[in-house]
């Protein structure tokens, strides 16, 4: 009596009694259910091979480009170049170099074309103004001039300019520096990045005030008739 007893006392604690193994079992199972997300990496940022000392920096004024000066520093107050992208600031300033180095020749042409013997008024210094010459000048002069000027043109376009029909129209080619067309006969680039940029701050600078310089000739002319020398009684 005393055994049968003791069997069912021991029996109804087993039944309270809590199972280890299928609980491990369980709990190894729904931890393996939990998906394991990757760590995500950011991706590295591209590497951009310096071109003249140059790599673009997006926190500088159009990118870092040279051109940035005293007294006024970086001056566009209209905000041309705000949130612009970089092959659209590249864009601007491949036109302002090279309208400033044409602006720079044609400021010494003027003088020199209106106070020197040349080729279609010979000898006769005290000859037609600046203004007033293309239309005097025979095509046989002009041909050979306005063909050259084409030839350039094709040949800056091919270096400096995407081709038709291979990406964006007037979209320059991304390893193009502005105005850097490689002629330098006489060796003045430096190799330096630094003295690079000081150099073309330089050219821009001139360019600029050869801009303002050839407007002003060309209204002064328009307006009273007279050379440039002329008007500043410096004709010889």
């Amino acid at each position: 009596m005393k055994l049968a007893i003791l069997s069912a006392t021991v029996g109804a604690a087993c039944a309270f009694t809590q199972s280890s193994t299928p609980l491990s079992t369980r709990s190894t199972l729904a931890m393996s259910e939990v998906p394991v997300e990757p760590e995500s990496e950011e991706p590295p940022a591209p590497v951009i091979a310096p071109i003249n000392g140059w790599v673009p920096d997006a926190s500088l004024p159009c990118y870092g480009l040279p051109g940035v000066s005293g007294p006024l520093g970086f001056f566009d107050p209209i905000g041309f170049t705000k949130d612009m992208e970089l092959l659209g600031v590249k864009r601007f300033r491949e036109a302002e170099i090279m309208h400033g180095r044409v602006a720079m020749m044609a400021t010494v042409g003027y003088l020199i074309g209106e106070s020197t013997p040349t080729i279609a008024y010979g000898m006769n210094i005290h000859h037609t103004i600046g203004n007033n010459q293309i239309p005097e000048i025979p095509g046989t002069v002009l041909f050979p001039f306005f063909l050259t000027i084409n030839i350039c043109e094709a040949l800056r376009a091919n270096i400096g300019w995407v081709e038709p029909g291979l990406g964006p129209l007037f979209t320059l080619r991304e390893s193009y520096y502005p105005g850097d067309l490689g002629f330098d006969p006489l060796g003045f680039k430096p190799t330096d990045g630094k003295e690079f940029a000081n150099m073309q701050t330089k050219e821009l600078n001139n360019g600029r005030l050869a801009m303002l310089a050839a407007a002003g000739m060309c209204a002064q002319e328009q307006i009273n008739g007279k050379g440039i020398l002329d008007n500043l009684d410096l004709q010889f």
